[in-house]
């Protein structure tokens, strides 16, 4: 479950969250434009001349229209894309009750969005074992919600089959009561980037969704989502989807102990850039374990982020790809996110930990694809 960015650009380039979903707002001056999306707070500077970022922002606007061009090309092939009908907010149920012997993440105290925390999770053998279980019965449980997907199904009951999934396991359902949010799962449909919250509205054939799962299991988090196809989906849409995924796949080959965390965005985008798909911004990964987000920020575009990886340490990495812009605009919820221009969406994501020759892949199980 990534959470959102705000970038700045001015005499430098700055990074930042906001700190609370509830108080998104917009900020401006004369020597500086800075967007404050729905997050959590950050703060950091990367200096560069001027020069440099106009010379950079230049090349990008270039590489943009590149790939508008391309998309545009693929979707005037032999297969013609049909957008579906935009999405609809449904109706959502009550809140599920979890059974008091269950152990509970701090959060829970406030509907308050957590801060961030500034610590890196880097853990000891116990803390790995711990870790280990909480990322398997994530993957079985996502992989299980996976198995629900189908025409006339809703979102709502994914989100009640998931809930009492990770009960029954003796863990908490990480999501739920996070900052407010309502469910034990986000469901994300077509054009919803993410957060989505599981409602009434019954998945229709050719739809894609992604499912994300958190569990919160002997005091660690595991967290993890894919993207699914509902009945008869469009050759456009198996493509980014399928795309989506080797890009999840090649963020990951490049982590190990020693390696900055800017490879991970650097190869994420030049696979994504092959196919013409835009790579989304606004939302990131971020370290896992006894804590739900916290450092370090995992950009899945190009960028000149700070950090190297260290052995034993915990993280998600997941993108988000487009077949169209990567602009968003979220719902009065204050959570479910939606391409600006209703273009789909496709995610897949990861925990993994870092070893000291590559990553290990913490949120799978035996019917895991990955």
């Amino acid at each position: 479950m990534g959470f959102c960015v705000a970038v700045s650009h001015g005499h430098g380039h700055g990074l930042g969250l906001s700190s609370s979903l509830l108080h998104a707002r917009q900020l401006s001056s004369s020597s500086s434009k800075s967007t404050l999306f729905t997050g959590f707070p950050l703060h950091g500077k990367e200096f560069r001349p001027r020069q440099q970022l106009l010379v950079y922002a230049k090349r990008v606007s270039g590489l943009e229209e590149a790939l508008r061009i391309r998309r545009e090309r693929e979707l005037q092939g032999t297969e013609k894309f049909r957008r579906p009908p935009p999405l609809r907010r449904g109706k959502v149920s009550p809140r599920l009750p979890v059974p008091d012997h269950i152990p509970k993440p701090p959060y829970l105290d406030s509907n308050i969005l957590p801060e961030i925390s500034s610590e890196f999770q880097i853990h000891d053998a116990e803390g790995i074992a711990r870790m280990r279980a909480s990322g398997e019965l994530a993957a079985r449980v996502l992989n299980y919600a996976g198995t629900l997907v189908r025409p006339s199904v809703t979102t709502d009951e994914i989100d009640k089959a998931v809930h009492q999934m990770i009960i029954e396991a003796g863990a908490y359902p990480s999501p739920l009561g996070y900052g407010g949010f309502p469910k034990s799962v986000c469901t994300s449909v077509n054009e919803c980037m993410c957060h989505g919250i599981p409602d009434s509205r019954q998945l229709q054939n050719g739809d894609i969704i992604n499912i994300d799962v958190t569990v919160y299991l002997n005091g660690y988090h595991g967290d993890t989502s894919r993207t699914f196809l509902c009945g008869d989906v469009s050759g456009p849409l198996k493509r980014l989807v399928q795309i989506t995924e080797e890009c999840l796949e090649k963020g990951i080959a490049v982590c190990k102990d020693g390696t900055g965390f800017k490879k991970i965005g650097k190869r994420i985008s030049e696979h994504a850039e092959k196919y013409g798909y835009g790579v989304v911004e606004r939302f990131v990964g971020h370290g896992v374990g006894t804590v739900f987000h916290s450092e370090p920020i995992i950009f899945h575009h190009r960028n000149d982020g700070p950090g190297v990886m260290v052995e034993g340490q915990t993280f998600t990495i997941e993108p988000i790809l487009t077949l169209g812009g990567i602009e968003c605009t979220t719902w009065p919820d204050n959570w479910t996110t939606l391409t600006s221009d209703g273009s789909p969406a496709a995610q897949f994501e990861h925990t993994i930990l870092i070893t000291r020759t590559g990553a290990e892949i913490l949120t799978k199980c035996e019917e895991s694809n990955l």
